[in-house]
C-alpha cells in the first residue's frame, strides 16, 4: 500500500508541476512560433502531404537510396540549400481545446513513470534526500535518453531541449521529494 500511495503522489505532483510549467511558466512553449500564414501553410501540407498521420522530415531521403552516389550528393547539396522541416502530421482535426484525453493520458504517463521511481526509492532506501537525488537522476535520464536525441538528431531548438531538462529535473525532484518524504514515514501502531 506504501507504494501505491507514493505512486500516487508523485504522479500527481508531476502533473501538477507540468500543468504550471506549461500554463504559467513559458517552458512548455520555449521556441514555438506561428507561421507568417497560417492558412497557406495549412493548405500546403493538405496538398503535399498524405492522408496519412506521421513523422515527416524535409528534405526528405529515400533510405533506399543510400548505395546510390549521385542521388546522396543531390540530396546532401538539397539539405545544405534548403529550409529543414519536422513534421508530426495529423491529416484529421481536432479540438485543441478538448484536452480531456491528453490530461488522462498526462496523468497516466507521470503515474506510470512514478511507479517505477517508487520501486527503485524502495530497493534504494527511502529517505526525502535520496527520493530528491533520485527524482533528479529520473529527470536528467528522461531528459538526455529523449530531448537530448531529438536535439542533435531533429534539430530541436536549443532552448525548447533546455526547458524540457528544467520541466523534467525540477519536477522528478518535487515528486522524489514527496514520494521520499511519504516512503520513510513510520507506520503508525495502534
Amino acid at each position: 500500500m506504501r507504494i501505491a500511495i507514493a505512486t500516487l503522489i508523485g504522479g500527481l505532483v508531476m502533473f501538477l508541476w507540468g500543468a504550471f510549467a506549461h500554463m504559467v511558466l513559458p517552458l512548455g512553449e520555449l521556441s514555438m512560433r506561428a507561421p507568417k500564414n497560417e492558412d497557406q501553410v495549412i493548405a500546403a501540407l493538405r496538398d503535399g502531404l498524405p492522408a496519412e498521420h506521421g513523422i515527416y522530415v524535409l528534405p526528405h531521403f529515400d533510405t533506399a537510396m543510400h548505395a546510390d552516389k549521385p542521388a546522396l550528393d543531390a540530396f546532401s547539396a538539397k539539405t545544405r540549400s534548403n529550409p529543414y522541416a519536422y513534421i508530426v502530421y495529423a491529416p484529421e482535426g481536432r479540438d485543441a481545446l478538448a484536452m480531456g484525453p491528453q490530461l488522462l493520458g498526462q496523468w497516466i504517463s507521470d503515474t506510470l513513470a512514478a511507479l517505477l521511481l517508487a520501486l527503485v526509492m524502495i530497493r534504494a532506501g527511502v529517505g526525502m534526500t535520496k527520493g530528491v537525488m533520485l527524482g533528479l537522476m529520473f529527470g536528467v535520464f528522461s531528459w538526455l535518453s529523449l530531448s537530448v536525441p531529438f536535439w542533435n538528431w531533429y534539430r530541436f531548438p536549443t532552448a525548447f531541449t533546455f526547458g524540457y531538462l528544467v520541466e523534467q529535473g525540477f519536477g522528478w525532484i518535487l515528486a522524489g521529494a514527496a514520494m521520499g518524504w511519504w516512503l520513510s514515514r513510520k507506520p503508525k501502531i495502534a
